[in-house]
């Protein structure tokens, strides 16, 4: 008991026992998941398993009906609205159709969760933070294109930009890859990587990329009907006899 609570409180993200339901739709039946601090997390699993509610209950967006989440020391749940809010900004949420603005150029929309949220930032520490995440993604020379004038794995640079702009302690990814050509998929794969070693975020892939999923995961957790069937490294959850582990690497696995 003494070293779970230990685990516990190390943990950037703790998860046990987790449900949720929509009506007579029993979407999580007990998940248990640990993200330790530094770590890459992947969930993978088929569209309707529960992924991207998952990362909705740990940001506060969706409530649990049972269960624990604990996200940096604290209970998510158990949270008020101006505590929830301030646990938001240390955890970035990476939406999966990037979220931008349309009619902001790509250095107002990074401008703009910095205005909002630290009013007291000068005009010149506003443009160093702008910049720096911009070279993190390396489009610093996009910083006055619009959204309609970039390709979508740059579209997806600036949505991920955007929310490290905020210098967040984890981040939430949903779906990173999804809808991008086999370079760009690379090359968000890489700045995950990068991101986590540069800014030392923990953080949470949600994907039924596997390619993403090898690239990125230090550890592989795979959902089927809103439960965890198995965790750890790519290499042993695939080795797994499991007939719906199997088909689903046999699917979707193309490299």
């Amino acid at each position: 008991m003494q070293k779970q609570e230990k685990e516990k409180k190390e943990a950037a993200i703790f998860i046990r026992g987790l449900y949720k339901s929509f009506g007579n739709n029993k979407v999580l039946r007990g998940v248990d998941i640990e993200v330790e601090k530094g770590e890459n997390v992947v969930v993978l699993g088929r569209s309707g398993t529960g992924k991207s509610v998952l990362l909705k209950i740990i940001c506060g967006l969706l409530t649990q009906d049972e269960g624990t989440v604990t996200v940096l020391g604290e209970d998510v749940k158990s949270l008020r609205t101006r505590q929830l809010e301030s646990l938001r900004l240390k955890v970035g949420f990476s939406f999966q159709g990037s979220a931008l603005y349309d009619s902001m150029t790509v250095q107002e929309n990074i401008e703009f969760p910095l205005l909002r949220n630290f009013k007291r930032l000068t005009k010149m520490e506003v443009k160093e933070k702008v910049d720096s995440v911009l070279n993190a993604v390396s489009l610093i020379d996009s910083k006055d294109q619009y959204p309609a004038e970039l390709s979508g794995g740059q579209k997806k640079r600036i949505g991920i930009a955007r929310t490290l702009v905020l210098q967040p302690e984890i981040m939430l990814y949903d779906e990173p890859t999804a809808g991008l050509d086999p370079i760009s998929s690379i090359e968000i794969n890489n700045l995950i990587n990068n991101i986590k070693e540069k800014f030392g975020v923990s953080s949470i892939v949600i994907t039924h990329d596997l390619v993403c999923a090898k690239t990125t995961g230090d550890k592989i957790v795979i959902m089927f009907d809103g439960v965890v069937q198995k965790h750890g490294t790519f290499v042993e959850v695939f080795a797994s006899k499991d007939e719906r582990i199997k088909s689903f690497y046999d699917y979707n696995f193309t490299s």
